[in-house]
Parts: C-alpha cells; structure tokens; sequence
C-alpha cells in the first residue's frame, strides 16, 4: 500500500507497542503491558499525542511512563515530522522536531521513532495505532 499525506488524517488509538535493543532481544512494553494512547492528525496540518501506562499500578517503583505533545506536522508518505509547540514532557523539547518512520500492516499504522539511547544500550521502538476516526479538521 502506497501511503499519501492524507492517509494519516485521523484519530488514532494505540493499540500495541513493542521495544527491542541493538541486538533485537525484545525489551518491556513502552507504557507497559496495557499501553494506552490517542493520536490526532489533523487535515490542516496540526497533530496532538498523548500516551501513558494504562495499568492502575506498576511494577515496583518503577516510574509510569508517559509523553504528549503537539504541533504542526509534515508527511511525505514514509516520514511523520512534528514541529513540538508544546510538550508535556521535558525529553520532547518544545521547537524541535519529532520524527517518525510511518508504514502501513492492514488497517494499522506503524510509527517508528528514532533509536533511543538509553542503559547503554540502543532502544528501538514501534507504536501500533488503528484508525477509530477518519474525519478531523
């Protein structure tokens, strides 16, 4: 399937989320095992993300992943850029770019962020989003 820029307008939710390192070993679920997230991709450019741990506890005292932001956004078909306005996040620095690697398994989109250094080690990640809306302004 050959993706357009309009193939992406709409709302997404996130429907499953995977980490692996350099040498493919799979890692814990970015958001944990009940990942939950809705992203907006609007037809005038404008796009918003929030994603956080769905599960009413986590592991330990480990800290509950979360991130949002929001901005004006390009896509050439394979590559999703957001400008960040805002951030509700520190790591998301607010006037810089956010950039993602898009393709398209059946009704999913697969959102791929750069490698993530982190532990000493590279961390890949993929984000699973089906579409629940296709009309947004």
């Amino acid at each position: 399937m050959t993706a357009t820029p309009r193939s992406i307008v709409g709302t997404w939710k996130l429907v499953d989320a995977s980490a692996r390192d350099e040498h493919g070993t799979p890692l814990p679920k970015p958001y944990g095992p009940l990942g939950m997230g809705m992203v907006t991709l609007g037809a005038n450019g404008r796009m918003m993300a929030v994603l956080c741990d769905g599960g009413r506890e986590t592991a330990g005292d480990a800290p509950r992943e979360y991130a949002s932001y929001c901005g004006n956004y390009t896509f050439d078909g394979q590559t999703l850029v957001t400008r960040v306005d805002a951030s509700g996040l520190a790591r998301i620095a607010i006037g810089r770019d956010q950039v993602r690697g898009v393709r398209f398994e059946g009704d999913r989109m697969i959102l791929t962020p750069p490698p993530l250094a982190a532990q000493d080690k590279q961390i890949y990640r993929e984000l699973h989003w089906e579409r629940i809306s296709a009309a947004t302004a």
